[in-house]
């Protein structure tokens, strides 16, 4: 995991480009002022436990270059099978919204209270500016999905911040969303709250990231890669604070800590090490998984591909065990046992071998209550008796279907049909996606695409292999596990939650990064739980995160 300076001008698939492509769309509106006026708020009065609380709110861009966005954007949300839900289209009503953050400050704010920097960009999508803080709104503190009354509460401020992704269009049709953009735009907002640190209550040395799935991925990065000069080019192209002339820095953009729900990240492996988990589960009359003869292979190769992966990032678990393909079903199983045992000693029930488990099922909006068998775990007077960790990986497939193959890098490979997975997140500015794993790369079956072996010419491995190549600075930038473990300057307290229940991405992803997070110098502290029966979402357990984060604040002193 040894960190390259990749900061210098690179082109991709024949296009000359500036860093990955990200010049296309940066035409960019009149320069905005980064220095934040203390005066310029709206007053927004909210009642937080039933209390009347008086906030000041204040709406910036952050960037001095932000880009020239089109009106009309296609949908940004997917839904099941990869399918737009909702409208097709939507207009924006502000251009500068990818590129903006809210700051709310509650009149009992210190100048050492914690900054709440909340992202929004599930699956990796383009999330505009979404406030979180209503006027008028009404706000608790013991509510386990309130954060805002929790955050506001402890006299927190609290910031919502909008940032490109994949699903955008720019004024000139380029795709300004590319990774590393999520990342970059979420940097320059911590750079502007570090610039305007002694304007406003809140102590910029103190700012806590949260997210969720493709949010958690990204605020992953984020609290893995403080202050790398690798984001440097890119930060500098939209203007972010603290970037001089020379391509040197002179603001740190590092936070004090992350809470992370099911984080969507390791996109170049994940696929492998879904397929290693879940292999064993697919059966072969699964057609509505994709389980075809051609689904079979390629789960196969990707399952056979991750030993020498997972071997090769040098992970310990905390007892000093390497962590490989040897260990790592034994330490899922840990992970679950311990939840199992967290359950026994709160005193709720555990249904027994073959009466059924009850969960909550989110689609959009919506929650639904449902049941599944239990087949995996025995518990008797209190004690375990029995555990099976492949009848519950099982398990876990009745809850939520398997993912297709591949799980990530699925677009024009393995016959699936059309742009779906996380490839709109890769390539050039002017190509819709490409291929970013060594398997979709090299299986690429559509000609003509910019994308693959195909086209190309060449394998992933070399392709990839020049230290400037575009394609894997992408994947490197947008990645917490190349970060770990090196000279960048990662967050000291982890809180990472990944659902007992949740299939999006492999418990080996969830646990490497635990421990990877765990074993880096800069990190205090890693909080890593499976949380009982719990499926792919976020901001479920707000009293114990922000118990967990008063917690590490008051270890922590005074900035």
């Amino acid at each position: 995991m040894l960190r390259k300076n990749l900061s210098r001008r690179v082109s991709l698939i024949g296009t000359v480009v500036t860093s990955i492509g990200l010049v296309a769309g940066m035409a960019s509106a009149q320069e905005t002022p980064l220095t934040l006026d203390p005066a310029a708020f709206t007053t927004v009065n909210v009642t937080v436990d039933g209390k009347p609380l008086a906030l000041r709110r204040y709406e910036v861009v952050y960037v001095g270059k932000p880009v020239a966005m089109a009106a009309e954007q296609p949908a940004r949300r997917m839904g099941p099978g990869g399918s737009p839900s909702g409208a097709e289209t939507q207009t924006l009503t502000d251009l500068l919204a990818y590129q903006k953050l809210a700051i709310f400050v509650p009149e009992t704010a210190t100048d050492s209270s914690a900054i709440i920097l909340n992202v929004n960009n599930g699956g990796w999508f383009a999330s505009e500016l979404k406030p979180g803080i209503q006027d008028g709104g009404a706000y608790v503190s013991n509510s386990d999905t309130d954060k805002a009354g929790a955050a506001l509460a402890a006299g927190y401020v609290y910031v919502d911040v909008g940032s490109r992704g994949r699903g955008i269009v720019a004024a000139d049709a380029s795709y300004p969303g590319k990774a590393p953009a999520a990342v970059v735009d979420t940097k320059a907002a911590i750079r502007y709250l570090r610039l305007n640190d002694a304007a406003l209550p809140g102590s910029a040395e103190r700012i806590v990231i949260t997210g969720t799935s493709g949010g958690g991925g990204l605020s992953s990065v984020v609290a893995a890669s403080g202050n790398s000069p690798d984001y440097y080019p890119f930060l500098a192209e939209i203007g972010a604070a603290g970037i001089n002339a020379d391509g040197t820095s002179s603001l740190n953009d590092d936070v004090f800590a992350v809470i992370a729900y099911c984080p969507i990240t390791d996109l170049s492996h994940a696929d492998m090490a879904y397929e290693w988990l879940y292999q064993g589960i697919r059966s072969a009359d699964n057609t509505a998984g994709g389980w075809s003869a051609q689904a079979q292979a390629a789960s196969a190769e990707l399952a056979a591909a991750y030993p020498a992966y997972l071997a090769g990032l040098g992970l310990n678990l905390a007892d000093g065990t390497p962590l490989t393909t040897e260990t790592m079903k034994d330490a899922i199983a840990d992970e679950v046992r311990r939840e199992v045992e967290r359950r026994i000693a709160s005193g709720a029930p555990i249904p027994a071998l073959g009466e059924d488990f009850t969960y909550t099922m989110h689609k959009g909006p919506e929650t639904i209550e449902a049941t599944a068998k239990n087949t995996w775990l025995a518990v008797e007077n209190g004690e375990i008796k029995s555990l099976d960790l492949d009848a519950y990986l099982a398990f876990v497939t009745q809850t939520a279907a398997l993912k297709t193959v591949p799980a990530f890098d699925r677009t024009a490979n393995t016959g699936n049909q059309g742009i779906d997975g996380e490839n709109s997140l890769f390539g050039a500015a002017t190509l819709p996606y490409s291929n970013f794993s060594a398997f979709g790369w090299d299986h690429n079956e559509v000609a003509g695409d910019g994308s693959g072996k195909d086209d190309t010419g060449q394998d992933w491995a070399t392709y990839t292999a020049a230290p400037d190549n575009a394609l894997a600075i992408q994947t490197r930038l947008i990645n917490p596990m190349n970060y770990l473990g090196t000279d960048a300057k990662a967050a000291p307290y982890w809180y990472v939650r990944h659902g007992m229940i949740d299939r999006d991405t492999s418990f080996a992803v969830e646990l490497s990064l635990a421990n990877a997070a765990r074993m880096d110098a800069d990190v205090q502290s890693v909080d890593f739980r499976l949380p009982w029966m719990t499926t792919h979402s976020g901001d479920y357990d707000v009293t114990e995160a922000y118990g967990w984060l008063a917690g590490v604040l008051a270890t922590a002193g005074k900035p």
